[in-house]
């Protein structure tokens, strides 16, 4: 099929709706409460969302020359290339039993960036936020905001029952799977298959600014040592640590390689901005690769680099360039509770969160 022109990129693509601050304060509140239970309970502050890190790794993101003009915007308009520090977790507010397995998300955080900055974006870095799957579970934070208070009452309790339920969910997401049912509900409530980190492609859900454009980002593995490990799953039983163990050992043999991909807007009908519960389809839509991320063998668990990036640093889409605004009504209600949330943990933990610079 012949393919659209991309979608040019105007402030009028988003649909701002009066109740959003009331909302986002909503969704502050609620995360206090997940956040304040879990420094309470374990005397250490640890992020609102994705909490648990299975492995924080040092890369090098190289951009590919001779892009066509639609690819080649913002950060990728020219090529060379830039240090990364990747975080790998899972999406809960607390720190959990490998057991229990949920959807995998992926933070990247790219070094010393030229460009206009986003309002409010301390540095010079990119952030790419990211999970292994291609939509979002609601629609609007409005809907985000009533699963996100259900979610609140049961943080840091009935981890037994968690295990449980979570083994129960992983058989009914098989069955739905099955007959080519994809729920992402299903997943976040612990169905979610206990899958190899180091395999799965990531995506960002939401659209950006894409320069002139609006896009969709990807992480895809390409190194034969990484898409060996696509779909195996991880066997946690009596080992609450299992993903960061599989990981670490992992990692310290093998070169990763993604591919860093864009999935540009053709159709604002067919691939929607303000509603990330729909997939933009890719023989409509497709990816195309704009750059690569290398990762040499390495201890994914080191305590230096843990240190400095799981505790000292916080991973924001709203961290970047204006050429690559968040768009849609879940982005335009991420940036204050992230900022809430590292803001939180600073002051609880007495550990100021900064941005990199390009040598540290």
């Amino acid at each position: 099929m012949t393919l659209r022109a991309p979608v040019r990129y105007s402030h009028d693509v988003e649909d701002v709706k009066p109740n959003e601050a009331r909302t986002i304060a909503g969704l502050n509140a609620t995360f206090d409460t997940i956040l304040e239970r879990v420094a309470k309970d374990s005397g250490h502050a640890v992020r609102s969302v994705h909490a648990k890190a299975h492995g924080i790794l040092e890369g090098t993101l190289t951009i590919r020359p001779g892009l066509p003009p639609e690819l080649a915007q913002g950060l990728f308009a020219r090529p060379g290339e830039h240090k990364v520090y990747m975080r790998l977790s899972t999406n809960a507010g607390d720190i959990l039993p490998d057991a229990v397995s949920l959807p995998r998300g992926l933070a990247i955080k790219v070094l010393d960036v030229a460009g206009e900055r986003l309002p409010d974006a301390e540095g010079t870095n990119q952030d790419f936020v990211m999970v292994n799957g291609k939509i979002f579970q609601a629609p609007n934070a409005e809907k985000f905001l009533g699963s996100l208070k259900l979610h609140a009452r049961t943080t840091d309790r009935i981890e037994g029952l968690k295990v449980a339920a979570s083994t129960v969910l992983r058989g009914v997401n098989k069955a739905l799977q099955a007959v080519g049912i994809e729920s992402p509900t299903v997943g976040a409530l612990g169905g979610a298959p206990n899958v190899d980190p180091l395999g799965e492609t990531y995506y960002s859900v939401t659209p950006f600014r894409y320069g002139d454009h609006i896009a969709k980002f990807s992480l895809a593995p390409i190194a034969p040592g990484l898409t060996a490990l696509t779909g195996h799953e991880i066997d946690a039983s009596g080992r609450p640590n299992a993903i960061r163990e599989t990981v670490q050992s992992e990692i310290a043999g093998i070169e990763g390689v993604w591919e860093l991909r864009v999935q540009l807007c053709r159709d604002l009908e067919r691939q929607p901005v303000e509603d990330p519960t729909v997939a933009w389809e890719e023989d409509e839509a497709p990816f195309a690769c704009v750059a690569t991320i290398t990762v040499r063998p390495q201890d994914s668990w080191d305590e230096e680099r843990v240190a400095a990036v799981d505790e000292r640093m916080r991973f924001a889409v709203w961290t970047g360039l204006a050429a690559h605004r968040p768009l849609g009504n879940i982005n335009r209600a991420r940036k204050d509770p992230y900022k809430h949330s590292a803001e939180f943990r600073q002051n609880f933990n007495g550990c100021p969160i900064h941005e990199p610079a390009a040598g540290g």
